[in-house]
């Protein structure tokens, strides 16, 4: 099928079609099946409380978004960007995807399938899993970020009708009294469950690959990504008010509340009510209500799909880890094996009938400071190691247990503690003495004093003014004369290094070394450290050439002729196709010059097709990886 842009639509059109795969994206398992939950709990008071944060929540990450995109020209400022910001988070951003994608299966069985009390379930419950997860993957293959959003378009044309049925059944229902009491919401356990939704929902977009998928494509078609976010948390918001108020007409119907079940921790809960009742009515409103659970249970899963891909691809290019030549990479890459590890834990937790709470408590604790800490980032941004990756697991864990402990013992203080203990933590990361370490504006760290940058060869920041360890010392020109220096090049640890003079012809005509020498530097070091393991090499006779892929250097401070130079060049790691070397450029002083990193390839010689590394290249730079 070939692509489609909106490229050539309206962009107000275009800013529907997405507006319209953004709310159908976020009604995944948490969004559809608890604002049935808290309406049940709390009413209709209830209901407005989950969708209203949940409402600002998404509509704030794309005006945000909209703005990030537009600080910069060009339609890849926005992935320019996010490919930058999003480095620290990696992990998270993986954890809270794998975690949203088996909330949504799981909710699917346990409140859409196991409500049907289709018998034998052992053989139903485990058939229903795999169609679900082959519908998600096979939506997935077939429609990519560009296409997604038409696709999204013909399933709400589905959608729409089922809801205005559903509608329509009710109207002529009519109402009667409520049937099942609601809480109050005057009291400490209202606010044990209104302050995490408050607080998860409103930072809750900013750890979701797919809305940052959605924002980054809609700038690539000059869509509005705020004009689409309008149109979507609008969309997003009254699918929640359908759900929720047919769940206050099903209490107030009558026939609902029996439905409402106890479980193993002695909490009523009612998520699957609808189902349970819908399945009782004709088939047509049982049909209805299949296809709008189903709809958005499907439009979440498939978003995922590609959201993945597109996350597992982006971060096998730019990775340099050796698993990539021991295993497949369309393997790593692809999404299918999360699926199927997200559908055999959803599956294990429908069978234990665990509930839809005890996977929502993350998104409550663990994952609010992290998301938090990537809005801060927008703004102000630090190296990638500054976040004190550590210390965030720490408290995200401990604020999931306390809240747990609270949840289970009904003790809202404690549901509460558990969610305010990240937002805590980051803003004691942001004021705490030394804090201007952790987080450097972009001003800050290009004005930052050079002697920050010192680095000793193995990478490590020696304070200012501190002397380079002694197995690292840079030799100075008299010391050169001093003993037999070889003219070759010799190595230190892992890194090879080549020193010399820098002469008249290397600087321009303020008497500065002229930029462009630095690169020139680097490629002498690197021919020379290829000639000291590989003095065998020979063009002539050679099956492959190796070719270089990329190149960068940052300049960090300048130097004149006669000053001692050393450049270090080091493996910094491969896969299967690819090498990456490292180098760093000293002064005489052990003032760090510049530092940056190259990519090379293997070609063969005579048809220039790209080949894996060759193996005496790799039993030859091995050793010093």
């Amino acid at each position: 099928m070939a692509s489609t842009s909106t490229s050539n639509l309206p962009r107000w059109f275009g800013a529907i079609l997405w507006g319209n795969s953004v709310a159908l994206s976020w009604m995944w398992g948490l969004g559809l099946f608890f604002s049935v939950q808290f309406t049940t709990q709390f009413g209709v008071f209830g209901l407005l409380t989950f969708a209203i944060p949940n409402f600002l929540g998404l509509l704030c990450f794309g005006l945000v978004t909209h703005h990030l995109a537009r600080r910069q020209q060009g339609s890849e400022s926005l992935a320019q960007f996010f490919a930058a910001w999003s480095r620290p988070f990696r992990l998270v951003f993986f954890l809270y995807q794998i975690l949203a994608i088996t909330l949504t299966i799981f909710a699917f069985l346990r409140y859409v399938w196991q409500p049907l009390g289709l018998e034998p379930w052992l053989l139903y419950l485990p058939l229903t899993l795999l169609v679900v997860l082959a519908a998600a993957i096979l939506f997935g293959e077939e429609f990519d970020i560009k296409r997604i959003k038409f696709s999204h378009g013909v399933l709400f044309l589905l959608l729409a009708p089922a809801v205005a049925c559903l509608i329509i059944h009710a109207v002529m229902k009519g109402t009667g009294p409520l049937s099942f009491p609601k809480l109050p919401t005057n009291d400490w356990n209202y606010w044990g469950y209104a302050v995490p939704i408050i607080i998860g929902f409103l930072v809750g977009p900013w750890l979701d690959l797919q809305q940052w998928q959605r924002a980054i494509q809609m700038h690539r078609e000059r869509v509005s990504i705020a004009a689409g976010y309008w149109i979507g948390s609008i969309l997003f918001f009254l699918l929640l008010m359908f759900h929720g108020l047919m769940t206050a007409w099903a209490l107030n119907w009558g026939e609902a509340a029996k439905f409402i079940q106890t479980g193993i921790t002695g909490h009523p809960y009612g998520e699957g009510i609808l189902m349970h009742l819908f399945s009782q009515a004709g088939p047509l409103t049982f049909a209805a209500y299949g296809i709008f659970v189903s709809v958005c249970v499907l439009t979440t899963l498939d978003s995922g799909y590609v959201a993945l891909r597109w996350f597992l691809q982006s971060n096998a290019k730019t990775s340099n880890h050796p698993i990539f030549s021991l295993v497949s990479t369309k393997l790593l890459t692809s999404p299918i094996p999360v699926f199927v590890l997200c559908g055999l834990v959803a599956l294990a937790g429908a069978l234990l009938r665990f509930e839809l709470e005890f996977f929502m408590i993350f998104y409550a604790t663990f994952f609010v400071g992290y998301s938090l800490l990537a809005i801060v980032r927008c703004y102000l941004v630090s190296r990638a190691n500054a976040i004190p990756q550590i210390k965030m697991f720490c408290i995200g864990s401990l604020a999931v247990v306390i809240f747990s402990y609270g949840y289970f013992l009904r003790s809202p203080f404690f549901q509460i503690l558990g969610s305010l203990l990240p937002l805590g933590y980051v803003i004691w990361l942001l004021i705490k003495p030394r804090s201007s370490e952790e987080f450097l504006s972009d001003k800050e760290e290009l004005e930052a004093p050079v002697d920050e940058e010192n680095r000793s060869a193995g990478g490590v920041i020696n304070p200012p003014g501190e002397a380079l360890a002694a197995t690292h010392v840079i030799p100075t020109a008299a010391e050169i004369t001093a003993f037999a220096h070889n003219l070759g090049g010799h190595f230190e640890g892992k890194w090879f290094v080549h020193s010399f003079v820098a002469t008249y012809g290397d600087t321009n005509s303020v008497g500065n070394v002229y930029f462009g020498m630095y690169a020139m530097w680097v490629g002498k070091t690197r021919e020379l450290f290829f000639n000291r393991l590989m003095p065998k090499f020979n063009l002539k006779n050679t099956p492959y050439y190796i070719l270089t892929r990329s190149f960068e250097h940052k300049f960090v401070r300048e130097t004149r002729e006669f000053e001692t130079v050393s450049v270090k060049i080091r493996v910094a790691g491969y896969n299967r196709k690819f090498a990456t070397l490292e180098h760093e450029i000293f002064d005489s002083a052990g003032h760090i010059l510049g530092r940056g990193k190259q990519t090379l390839l293997f070609v063969s010689s005579s048809t220039y097709k790209m080949l894996d590394i060759p193996s005496d290249v790799y039993s030859a730079f091995i050793a010093h990886a």
